[in-house]
């Protein structure tokens, strides 16, 4: 008897853990879905960034990643891919070519990784961000 409810205790306690791990899987799933579908990413004028070096990153859920960009005479002439954190986005590290050969973010992202691909433009994009010309007048 004693055996049996060992047995039927063990059996509903994987039963509710399988319940509870699920249901906090799904619940990420869904957070995870709303980030990359917030992700926007704006036009960057060129000739509104001064020459140099700039460091962006950006990161959600799962996802994460670390660019430098190199700006020369108002183009994008290198994107250096420093960290980048998804396992199966590997395809997206792609788009840092697309970026540099329409010197523009807006390209089309990798399919089958489209998330990363979202994930480093935005890095990208704050990347440039942090090398806008100042407009402040003394």
């Amino acid at each position: 008897m004693k055996k049996k409810q060992l047995l039927g205790f063990i059996l509903i306690t994987v039963i509710v853990s399988g319940i509870y791990f699920t249901g906090d899987y799904y619940s990420d799933l869904r957070t995870y879905r709303k980030q990359v579908n917030e992700i926007n990413i704006d036009s960057i004028n060129m000739m509104d960034i001064k020459d140099g070096t700039y460091t962006g990153s950006y990161e959600i859920m799962w996802i994460s990643a670390i660019v430098e960009v190199t700006v020369y005479n108002n183009e994008i002439v290198g994107i250096e891919l420093i960290e980048h954190k998804n396992d199966r986005g590997t395809p997206a590290e792609i788009i840092t070519t697309r970026v540099i050969e329409t010197q523009s973010l807006e390209v089309d992202v990798i399919t089958g990784a489209t998330s990363s691909s979202k994930v480093i433009l935005k890095a990208i994009e704050n990347a440039l961000k942090s090398g806008l010309k100042s407009t402040r007048f003394c």
